[in-house]
Order: C-alpha cells, then structure tokens, then sequence
C-alpha cells in the first residue's frame, strides 16, 4: 500500500468542500491514516514550497495558504499517489473537467482546492514534514 499527502487548502476550507473531497478519496478506496487541523506558519510554507519561494509570485502563495486553517491529512491506498492526481485533475482549475475534483470546487491555478503530493518521493518527505511517526495509523 502506498501513502500521499494531501491539504485541504483554504479554499476548500472557506467553500466548506472539505466533505465532498474527502467522500471522493473514500468512495475510490483510499483510507484516511492522519488527519489533522492546523493553520500553516510562514516558516513551514517556505519549506515545503522551496521549490518556488524564490519565485515574484510566492509571496501570493505564502498569504493564501497562511490566510486560515487547513485540514491536512495521509491517506493510503493502491497507486494512491497518481490516483489522487487524477482525482483533482490539472493544477489550474480552469482547465481541469467537471467531474474532477478541481473541475468542480476550484477557480484558478491557486486557488485549486487540495494540494497533494506529485510523486511517492515527495509523499514520503512530504508526510515527514507534516506528521509525526506516532501521527499515522498504517
């Protein structure tokens, strides 16, 4: 069984999606192994956002997903990684389909309503970073 990582951005959080999203991950299988609220300090952001905190439109990222809590979670499952990105659909909700999950609860590139994890390395950093050993129930 493999393991991603997933947050319940603001915006979900703002639409009250969170259920809808997590009924879609459940009805294809994947079960919830962590689960936890938290809203997301500067420090941790330019952290797992390394990879862009270099970037003129980070600043839009740090504010946004500062802006309030979120629900982050490990979920687990068959090919879980690549099945949830199929689930969401393409990082810019504009151009995802309706029947995805961004298709149908996102508004634009940011604004994409989950972030998850886009490969089994990053999952695996991704969830140490976020959650405690203890934290996970696998």
């Amino acid at each position: 069984m493999q393991k991603t990582f997933v947050i319940f951005k603001p915006d979900c959080m703002e639409q009250k999606h969170v259920g809808n999203v997590l009924s879609r991950f459940e009805s294809a299988g994947f079960s919830v192994i962590g689960c936890k609220m938290t809203r997301l300090t500067f420090a941790l952001l330019r952290e797992h956002y390394a990879h862009v905190a270099d970037k003129p439109f980070y600043p839009e990222i740090e504010e946004f997903m500062s802006s309030r809590p979120v629900i982050m979670m490990a979920l687990q499952g068959d090919n879980i990684v690549q099945q949830v990105r199929d689930l969401l659909g393409p990082t810019d909700s504009r151009k995802a389909a309706k029947g995805t999950i961004r298709g149908d609860f996102g508004t634009e590139m940011m604004k994409n309503v989950v972030h998850a994890s886009d490969s089994d390395e990053n999952a695996k950093i991704e969830l140490a970073r976020f959650f405690k050993a203890e934290e996970l129930f696998a």
